[in-house]
């Protein structure tokens, strides 16, 4: 008779992979993801846990008792949230410092069940953002006409790169999209002379598309071992980039802008 049932064992596997997956989709480190979903399974109970990654998967495999439980679950990309990811740190750490073994897997899915998804309204995320590269316009010497054109751009673009996430759209789609219409705006300051430099303006619309936080991930990834992941953020990384590069250049040819750059 084993210590602890098929059954009870395979919830813990589900939750140890719930855990993975909600990791990676929301923008953790390989290490972190590895680590985490195994001290789930050991602070549950588990003899060991064995969790492979790849870009768009992750396989984790619990072993108790000599009996072994492998699960495979295709991930998707959701945006940044790194209060999501302290939750769940918050959640193991709790789960592991638990001396009452009794009921800890269910409390353990209760808690999962009521992670705290809250996100800044739309509206509040992009007038942020507009102003974001409007301070990048100002500090490299931009007028305040110049500034208050990359405010309204970047604002309207980052606008416009919700709406087709949250319609699901092509992610490399909504970049050329978004890019395109952040150097339209930005690009009016050449038509009607606005300002003192209309380059910083087409320029600093733009760095909301930056993607800063998954190139990190991808070198983080790489140094720490996860070479297979890694290049995998790297490549996506880099399409994004390749991406807001075709916006911009489809935005400057329709303006017919031959003379853009510093």
């Amino acid at each position: 008779m084993t210590s602890t049932s098929y059954v009870q064992q395979q919830r813990i596997t589900r939750l140890c992979v719930r855990c993975g997956l909600l990791l990676m989709q929301y923008g953790a480190e390989s290490a972190v993801v590895v680590d985490l979903s195994k001290r789930l399974g050991l602070a549950l109970g588990m003899n060991s846990v064995e969790c492979s990654l790849n870009f768009n998967a992750l396989t984790l495999t619990t072993i108790c008792d000599e009996r072994c439980i492998t699960t495979t679950r295709d991930t998707i990309n959701q945006s940044i949230n790194v209060n999501l990811l302290v939750q769940i740190q918050q959640i193991v750490n709790k789960t592991e410092a638990t001396t009452d073994k009794e009921e800890l897997t269910a409390l353990t899915t209760r808690a999962f069940d009521e992670l705290d998804r809250a996100i800044y309204p739309p509206w509040l995320v992009s007038i942020f953002v507009g102003a974001s590269c409007a301070a990048f316009a100002y500090l490299n010497g931009g007028s305040w006409s110049i500034t208050a054109v990359t405010f309204t751009a970047g604002m309207v673009a980052m606008l416009t790169r919700i709406y087709l996430s949250k319609h699901h759209f092509n992610p490399f789609i909504a970049v050329i999209a978004t890019a395109f219409i952040a150097s339209v705006i930005g690009g009016t300051t050449y038509y009607f002379d606005i300002g003192n430099n209309a380059d910083i303006a087409v320029a600093s619309s733009v760095l909301l598309l930056i993607p800063s936080f998954p190139l990190i991930n991808s070198f983080s990834d790489i140094l720490k071992g996860y070479v297979n992941i890694g290049v995998g953020r790297a490549v996506f990384t880099y399409m994004l980039t390749l991406s807001a590069c075709v916006g911009i250049v489809m935005a400057l040819v329709l303006l017919q802008i031959q003379h853009w750059g510093f």
